[in-house]
């Protein structure tokens, strides 16, 4: 059952709750107001529904509250940094902040950071780049929990890419993962008791399902466009490990840490008018926009949005009548701000 509680009120208690694992004030403040932002958005799997698996991290060691990211090395527009096990969203906060640094000085910035942990909702640093004025691009490894195409078993990283664009009448965001449903998805329609829109997985007989809780069960789910999703995962964990200097997939799975630790993310962004003026490429991006979102419906009553516009009626909603949340996740975060740090994730198996 899901309730709606004010946006304050959700980060205040997240917060709460990282202060009582030893996060700091400041860092506390970053973090609750990133996961209260992601359940506004919508995206509860990343955002209300993630703070107890991060307690859980903290306690178990696998996220260091008071590491900082290391600069490793720089050559240009491009810089390289050891996130030391750190925090995850605030290493990838600093991360695409020195991205758009590099881009006023050279058209386009790419920080490339290795030995880190779980950002989150990825398209947090996507939105942020375009928030500033600069197209953003942003991917991650992590450990195989994805059939690569023609498997029976997690072989892949679930890695999710994101791409934004800086318009002014509202930024156009693609976040996606490599599967039809990432797993924190899944467990948000297993929570509601409410079967997926579209079959994003298989059971355990290896029959196609709209059952999440089937899927979470057999750790089978649906690579997004079968064997392309396939193909895009292993070559984004590539490329990231590559850049970063840092582990790959099966590196991740023979340390066995958990969700993320130790993978590699990349930040890249980009000045958008480096060969357009302001006015000539927002005019252009409106008008492609307008174009799109006139697209005739499939359904009656429907409307057809380009990636970010849902996402930004959501945000207004949201602060408008409070935040979408999970009751059962809710209590359990307000346990963990109470002082009680024994609560199990019920947000994932």
């Amino acid at each position: 059952m899901s309730i709606r509680v004010p946006f304050d009120t959700v980060k205040d208690t997240i917060k709460k709750a990282f202060l009582n694992v030893g996060v700091s004030e400041e860092k506390a403040e970053v973090c609750s107001t990133i996961h209260a932002q992601s359940s506004a958005d919508g995206v509860e799997s990343h955002g209300l529904n993630r703070v107890p698996r991060f307690v859980e991290y903290v306690q178990q060691g696998y996220v260091d509250v008071n590491a900082e990211p290391k600069l490793v090395g720089g050559k240009g527009a491009v810089e390289n940094y050891d996130g030391q096990l750190g925090i995850g969203i605030t290493n990838a906060i600093f991360c695409a902040d020195r991205a758009i640094e590099l881009a006023k000085t050279h058209g386009i910035g790419c920080v490339a950071l290795k030995n880190t942990t779980h950002w989150m909702r990825g398209g947090t640093y996507a939105w942020r780049m375009a928030q500033a004025g600069f197209m953003g691009m942003s991917w991650i490894n992590t450990e195989s929990c994805m059939p690569l195409w023609g498997s029976d078993e997690p072989s892949v990283g679930n890695n999710p890419f994101c791409i934004a664009i800086p318009r002014e009448n509202g930024e156009i965001v693609l976040d996606m993962a490599m599967s039809q449903y990432a797993y924190g998805k899944l467990g948000v329609y297993r929570l509601a008791g409410k079967e997926l829109p579209f079959p994003g997985g298989f059971d355990k007989e290896g029959n196609l399902t709209s059952d999440p809780g089937a899927i979470e069960d057999s750790r089978r789910i649906l690579p997004t466009g079968y064997w392309k999703g396939s193909g895009m995962a292993i070559a984004l964990d590539l490329a990231a490990a590559m850049m970063a200097n840092g582990k790959c997939g099966s590196d991740l799975d023979d340390e066995g840490r958990g969700s993320c630790t130790g993978c590699c993310q990349i930040f890249i962004a980009y000045d958008p008018y480096l060969f357009g003026s302001k006015e000539e490429i927002q005019a252009m991006l409106d008008r492609r926009v307008a174009a799109a979102d006139k697209a005739h419906p499939e359904k009656e009553g429907h409307s057809v949005t380009c990636p970010g516009e849902r996402t930004i009626a959501t945000r207004e909603k949201s602060m408008q009548n409070g935040v979408n949340v999970d009751e059962q996740v809710w209590k359990q975060v307000c346990d963990i701000a109470a002082g009680n740090l024994n609560t199990k994730d019920i947000a994932s198996k």
